[in-house]
């Protein structure tokens, strides 16, 4: 932590030394001495400065330099930091602009409160120079002083109208909690559909995002089999929907690569990638049906799995979690020992489900409340959670299979489909 601060000290030196020379120059005088101390007009043009440099802190630095020396009137300087807050609220507004429906309203959020703010300090900037000049004259220091002052006095201002907040940019930009429209892919470049490798590649980085969003709808499974949480198990089945969104993507985007331009090995590649997305799809449909049967027979009836039984629910999701992750490693990677080990888990989970079972069973023998009430719900879940570490684990029979050690008999009794079943379902 120190070290970053001291990084962030030092970086803000540099910015205030780079500004010097550009302070000095004769047409960068001419064009701000024109600024006659119109506070709106300004404002603007500060606001305008800060989109341009993408940083609000450079140009609040700049500002106390041209007001240290004598460039422009301490009034003026304290107009122009105003305007380079609100730029930093349309710069990260503009920034959002292909993201879904919430990262957008936060950003509106942050512009109104800023907006609010500016048009409430606009008439009081006399008073404010005044008080903080009891404080420290030195106009470079006063500048910052007053955006420190600005920023913590916005944020006690609006601590109490977040809600009301809120519900206004979500009237400004309705839609689903995860977003009207699909998520933006970040990674499948249509230039790149000329040179297969590459093409592959991109579209190796966009199944990871899906990943990402199954590995966080299951740690909000586990939490919402702990507690009952109804509206976490809502928003979870939404995301759903943003990697129903990302699958078909990818889908589309692979179909698009030539397959008469792949060689021996691109071509697998190609097969590993579509059969990733298929499964993790799949696994977000699994994750889905869990929490809606949760709500159904448990969270609808105010149940609670027994002690006993949470913990071992539990401990089959930490390892779940553990396999996405291993599972993903050996999809970038295809290293045979990770392979293995992958491989060597699913038979650990396939004997851990079958315990814990038993021991759920053994419990609802010995008329333990908890686990009788929901004892359809248990053992489906511990049965979904073995089906979802499969679909885990099938991304190391290709790398198995090239090694020539894999089991062709027990690849026949898995569950998880085939590659040719996988890729037919894709064209389909």
């Amino acid at each position: 932590m120190l070290i970053g601060l001291g990084l962030i000290t030092l970086a803000l030196e540099l910015i205030s030394i780079a500004t010097r020379p550009v302070v000095q120059a004769a047409g960068v005088k001419v064009l701000f001495a024109s600024l006659t101390g119109d506070s709106g007009l300004d404002m603007l043009v500060g606001a305008f400065l800060t989109i341009l440099c993408y940083s609000s802190l450079a140009v609040v630095l700049f500002c106390g330099a041209l007001a240290s020396a004598g460039v422009v009137s301490i009034h003026v300087a304290l107009a122009l930091v105003l305007g380079a807050n609100l730029g930093s609220g349309v710069s990260a507004l503009l920034t959002t602009s292909g993201n879904n429906q919430p990262g957008k309203r936060v950003t509106l959020g942050n512009l109104l409160s800023r907006l609010l703010g500016c048009l409430i300090a606009l008439p009081l900037l006399g008073q404010a120079e005044e008080l903080l000049a009891l404080v420290d004259q030195e106009p470079q220091r006063l500048i910052v002083n007053f955006h420190l002052l600005f920023n913590v006095a916005l944020a006690v201002l609006l601590l109490g109208a977040t809600a009301p907040l809120a519900r206004l940019c979500e009237k400004v930009l309705p839609g689903r909690n995860t977003g009207d429209s699909q998520v933006t892919p970040r990674h499948l470049d249509t230039a790149a559909l000329s040179t297969p490798a590459l093409a592959l590649s991109n579209a190796a980085r966009e199944v990871l995002r899906i990943g990402d969003r199954i590995e966080q709808m299951l740690d909000n499974m586990l939490r919402v089999l702990r507690t009952n949480d109804a509206k976490l198990a809502t928003a979870t089945c939404r995301i759903d929907n943003e990697v129903d969104d990302l699958y078909t993507a990818i889908k589309l985007y692979l179909t698009r690569i030539s397959l008469e331009a792949l060689d021996e090995r691109d071509g697998q590649r190609w097969t590993e990638i579509i059969s990733l997305t298929i499964n993790l799809e799949h696994a977000g449909d699994i994750i889905e049906r869990i929490l809606l049967d949760t709500k159904d027979k448990k969270i609808a009836h105010n149940l609670m799995f027994s002690e006993a039984g949470m913990q071992e629910i539990a401990e089959m999701h930490a390892r779940l979690v553990a396999n996405l992750r291993l599972g993903l490693s050996v999809f970038l990677n295809g290293d045979l020992k990770s392979a293995q080990a992958l491989m060597a888990e699913k038979a650990n989970f396939r004997e851990l489900e079958r315990k814990y079972a038993r021991t759920h069973l053994q419990r609802v023998a010995v008329q333990t409340a908890e686990s009788i009430e929901t004892s359809s719900l248990h053992l489906d879940v511990i049965s979904e959670l073995k089906r979802l570490n499969s679909l885990f684990c099938a991304t190391a029979y290709p790398v198995l299979e090239q090694a020539g050690v894999l089991n062709r008999s027990r690849r026949k009794e898995d569950d998880v489909p085939a590659v040719s079943t996988t890729v037919r379902a894709a064209q389909h």
